[in-house]
């Protein structure tokens, strides 16, 4: 074979060579990515008779793998509480028992200690000054405990607004001036004063104040027939901006004291003539729900306060269907809604008030949270287990009513969380 027949040979040899490698690798291409599917997915395996690879038969690409879901924030500490109370403790967050100021009773104890009852008000009249009051409120919080209330401290409130409401007197506190005497000063000297007297109660362990009173008096001439206010001098004024100026300026002097101001009796007390606490079917048919007289509560709201005392009065002019602790447009539309306030509601006393008398006793607390209440305060300390047995028995057969309590509840533990008490 010639030189040159040897390379025309090697050449046509080579050619064929390269011929079978390229059918070699057409057939393994095909095993490698397979056959495209209609949905676009790729086989197992691939028959050679496809003509070649479509647009969609390179490899899979994975899909970028989905973010984390971002975790649910921690519980807050009054969520954790709530979650390990019990019914009875929750119910027990939303009560306020009375306990004589001189020291609680047979009545008081059980209430505490066995209807797990987390809040008490201090009624009567004291005359041994704070060292007494300190050792009663000592008292009280011996009955703290993982039992009772789960170790969440109370709620100590008092009536100390001055004049002929003054709970506590003797050494320790000073003679507080009614309301319309200190309206006579300025703004600024009462908040002063209001500062002073509330140390006085911070420093005997009282915690809350059920004062100042924001309701607007028409006149001073009405004030003798205005039972509740008027008659015993306990308003700032006769007009809704003389009552915001220095009733206000009163309830900021107890909150830098570190005494929680509770501004009442919303939506207002000033306009009837009988007094709910001895009298019955008790009416203002002139409030509205757009009242100017309702500006002092809307400018405390404004303010911080952290309490507000609903009436137990009858307001047809807002809600034909009930009176004022019963009231959801009180209670929600009103106060949580169009002055958002976001604090606790508690109740005037609702178990010895005379205008309370058609309503038996253990339907009394279950319908005023049921209407948007946070809790509800008993001033007769006998009568309070029918109202906790009757709260009880309502949020065990009924899961609305036990949902709201659970959000009462709530709300009092975040206002004590606030307070220092969890």
């Amino acid at each position: 074979m010639t030189k040159k027949t040897w390379l025309i040979s090697g050449s046509v040899a080579g050619v064929l060579l390269l011929l079978v490698a390229a059918l070699v690798l057409g057939l393994n291409s095909t095993a490698w990515f397979g056959s495209a599917k209609a949905d676009g997915s790729q086989s197992a395996g691939g028959s050679g008779s496809s003509a070649g690879p479509s647009a969609s038969s390179g490899p899979t690409i994975s899909p970028t793998p989905d973010q984390p879901t971002p975790s649910s924030p921690p519980p807050t500490p009054a969520q954790a509480k709530l979650a390990g109370l019990t019914l009875s403790q929750k119910i027990g967050q939303i009560l306020m028992v009375s306990s004589p100021v001189g020291g609680p009773d047979a009545n008081v104890l059980a209430a505490l200690n066995t209807m797990n009852v987390g809040n008490v008000f201090l009624k009567g009249r004291e005359y041994g000054g704070a060292a007494a009051v300190a050792g009663v409120v000592n008292q009280l919080a011996a009955t703290v405990g993982p039992l009772s209330t789960a170790d969440v401290r109370q709620f100590v409130a008092t009536d100390q607004e001055g004049g002929l409401v003054q709970i506590m007197n003797g050494p320790g506190f000073g003679k507080i001036p009614s309301a319309i005497q200190q309206a006579a000063s300025s703004p600024e000297q009462i908040k002063a004063n209001t500062t002073l007297w509330g140390q006085q109660l911070a420093a005997a362990g009282v915690n809350v104040n059920f004062a100042p009173v924001l309701d607007t008096v028409p006149s001073a001439a009405f004030a003798p027939q205005n039972a509740p206010i008027g008659y015993f001098g306990r308003e700032y004024g006769y007009t809704p901006a003389d009552v915001s100026a220095r009733g206000v300026a009163a309830a900021l002097g107890f909150a830098a004291a570190g005494v929680a101001p509770t501004v009442k009796h919303f939506p207002g007390l000033g306009r009837v003539i009988e007094n709910t606490d001895v009298a019955s079917n008790v009416t203002d048919a002139t409030t509205v729900r757009q009242d100017p007289y309702l500006q002092p509560f809307r400018d405390a709201v404004a303010s911080g306060v952290r309490w507000m005392m609903v009436s137990n009065a009858y307001y047809p002019a807002i809600d034909a269907q009930n009176i004022a602790p019963f009231s959801p447009v009180v209670m929600k539309d009103m106060l949580r809604g169009d002055l958002g306030f976001t604090g606790i509601i508690v109740s005037d006393d609702i178990c010895d008030a005379v205008q309370l008398s058609p309503f038996p006793v253990a339907d009394r607390g279950a319908g005023f949270i049921a209407a948007g209440g946070t809790m509800a305060l008993c001033t007769n300390q006998a009568l309070l287990p029918q109202m906790y047995q009757g709260m009880l028995a309502r949020a065990t057969a009924d899961p609305a009513f036990a949902a709201a309590v659970d959000a009462a509840a709530l709300k009092v533990l975040e206002i004590k969380s606030e307070s220092g008490l969890l």
